[in-house]
């Protein structure tokens, strides 16, 4: 009986726990989108309140706030995203970043969201940029992305920065720096190997070379 209890005490855990994983995802970003959108949707209650009296009682609800906040940030970056890919938005966005270079606190921390933002999007023309290393200890490896390279002045080796993402938020992580010759390229894409971080493993391509091939020298993404 203690082990029937046990197994099907676990079964129920198992079962949360990918729907906890997505709850909390979820309200995360919910709640970040309520965050930046909030103050907006305020001022646009106050705006109509001397208008519509009913409308301005409506928005006195939290409920409200919260679904017009997330509304107003959604549609916002809906439009920014249309207007970022039109030529004219590109070319404001390259102003935009140019004044950000200009502000060294602020050029530290935007360049290199920036950067990291457009070494995942960007697919490498060379090499595979999704790799294992060994990591956290010998024996054990994780999934982690190539962000750049470099040569090592004394030595003429090629050292790789790799960002390894945690689960389930990618977008905290380790950067770790390690010789080319020692990681293990992987045949995956970008978003294979975050959804493999995201599922915590439960979700991957069938390929998985966790030798890799035998090489001094594998070719990664620059």
């Amino acid at each position: 009986m203690l082990a029937s209890l046990q197994r099907n005490i676990i079964a129920g855990i198992f079962i949360v726990v990918p729907v906890w994983v997505t709850i909390w995802v979820i309200t995360f970003l919910t709640n970040l989108l309520i965050e930046f959108g909030s103050p907006l949707a305020l001022r646009v209650g106050q705006l109509v309140a001397p208008s519509s009296p009913l409308l301005a009682a409506l928005g006195q609800a939290v409920w409200f706030q919260d679904l017009a906040a997330v509304t107003i940030v959604l549609v916002g970056l809906l439009l920014l995203g249309v207007v970022g890919r039109a030529v004219i938005g590109r070319r404001l966005l390259e102003v935009f970043d140019q004044l950000m270079a200009r502000i060294p606190l602020v050029q530290s921390i935007y360049g290199a969201a920036r950067k990291l933002v457009q070494t995942v999007q960007t697919k490498p023309d060379s090499g595979q940029r999704v790799v294992l290393i060994e990591f956290p200890t010998p024996g054990m490896k994780a999934v982690g992305l190539v962000t750049r390279t470099f040569i090592d002045p004394a030595t003429g080796k090629e050292i790789a920065a790799v960002y390894v993402p945690t689960t389930p938020n990618p977008s905290s992580g380790y950067v770790e720096l390690l010789p080319s010759a020692n990681l293990v390229p992987l045949d995956w894409t970008v978003n294979e190997a975050l959804t493999f971080i995201i599922s915590g493993g439960a979700v991957a391509p069938e390929g998985f070379a966790w030798s890799g091939p035998v090489s001094n020298s594998p070719t990664i993404a620059r």
